[in-house]
């Protein structure tokens, strides 16, 4: 307490004990390392919808299989700008704009290296669909080829910058920097279209936009993180809240066979998906003895997000078939699954270790 700090009495009985500054969100990593592990389900899963062409008479096994488990794993992106929107709302708001352009290079400076693996990938296995040269050209603009997986990023860093530019001005800061960054991405479409017009040449689509709805899961993953714990602890509460996900779960499924798959992340049903889960694990206790482990797996996860497509394509043809039963069909997605995990985890922590993190995420 300093000096000009007034004394307070006791707070009321009921009252939730403020955050410790400083205080470590394990659920938090414990969120973020489900949500990677689900996008690694997610396009598990997609190998197996791709082998029967998404329709259950090219085999049925494979595709209920793929259909269950791609309904689970629609929450993932949804938590991912759930985590972001707490990141900078509450849990660590940049205090400038040399915090907020250092974040982003950690986001953005990865992104472009494994941009180039990913291209250098397949030239080495003569799987690009058009000259390397001009894939990495649309690149810049926003193009998910081959490295479709890095489509959340283009709107990743769009939904940072707002949140944190808006932040700062609201704090009375003047972030001219990352402003200036924000407006020229807003203008680019609109400027590169009147320009290739003009020009008389063709320009690839500008991907470095977001959608209203991964705004609102930003918003809404701040402030349902940030709820007093008094508010969303209790067995009793948790488990409401994992019956409404199970609920949800089969929602999912049914809407992507009926209607439309895979299922928009801005559906009712993947909405109620990912709100369930994340209050079935908001401010859940990790016993002490698993958050070293939880920790170390959550720091590396973005690097397991960026790596995992070179090994689950690379194993998808020796373990997916069309032809597989159940116990195949199952079994394949569970293990195509669990070594993508290992692997990708596994190589995210070795260049950790190595150091390489600033550039391999």
């Amino acid at each position: 307490m300093t000096a000009a700090e007034p004394l307070r009495g006791p707070a009321p009985e009921g009252t939730p004990a403020p955050r410790p500054r400083g205080e470590h969100r394990y659920d938090i990593d414990l969120v973020r390392v489900l949500a990677s592990v689900g996008v690694i389900v997610c396009h598990a899963a997609g190998e197996l919808m791709k082998s029967v062409d998404r329709d259950p008479s090219g085999g049925g096994p494979v595709y209920w299989t793929a259909l269950v488990g791609d309904a689970l794993s629609r929450c993932a992106v949804p938590l991912f700008f759930a985590i972001a929107g707490w990141v900078v709302l509450s849990g660590a708001p940049p205090r400038d704009g040399g915090q907020v352009r250092r974040r982003l290079t950690r986001i953005v400076v990865p992104m472009a290296v494994w941009t180039a693996v990913y291209l250098l990938w397949e030239w080495v296995r003569d799987a690009n669909a058009e000259p390397t040269r001009d894939l990495a050209w649309d690149a810049l603009f926003g193009s998910v080829r081959p490295a479709f997986h890095l489509w959340y990023l283009y709107a990743y860093v769009p939904v940072v910058l707002l949140l944190s530019v808006v932040l700062l001005i609201r704090a009375g800061k003047r972030p001219w920097g990352a402003g200036a960054v924000l407006l020229g991405l807003a203008l680019a479409p609109t400027l590169l279209g009147d320009l290739a017009r003009l020009l008389d040449v063709e320009r690839p689509p500008f991907a470095w936009q977001f959608g209203v709805y991964q705004i609102v899961y930003a918003v809404a993953g701040a402030l349902l993180l940030s709820l007093p714990g008094a508010a969303v602890t209790g067995r009793g509460r948790r488990l409401l809240w994992l019956a409404g996900g199970l609920c949800a779960w089969g929602a999912v499924a049914v809407y992507e066979h009926r209607v439309h798959f895979p299922g928009p992340y801005a559906s009712v049903v993947v909405a109620l998906l990912a709100g369930t889960l994340l209050m079935a694990l908001n401010r859940i206790r990790v016993p002490e003895r698993f958050r070293p482990l939880l920790g170390r797996l959550a720091g590396v996860s973005f690097g397991a997000y960026l790596v995992h497509l070179l090994f689950l394509e690379a194993l998808a043809p020796r373990v997916v078939s069309a032809d597989a039963g159940w116990p195949g069909a199952v079994g394949g997605l569970v293990g195509l699954t669990v070594a993508t995990v290992v692997l990708s985890f596994a190589a995210a922590l070795l260049w950790t270790r190595l150091r390489l993190g600033r550039w391999l995420g």
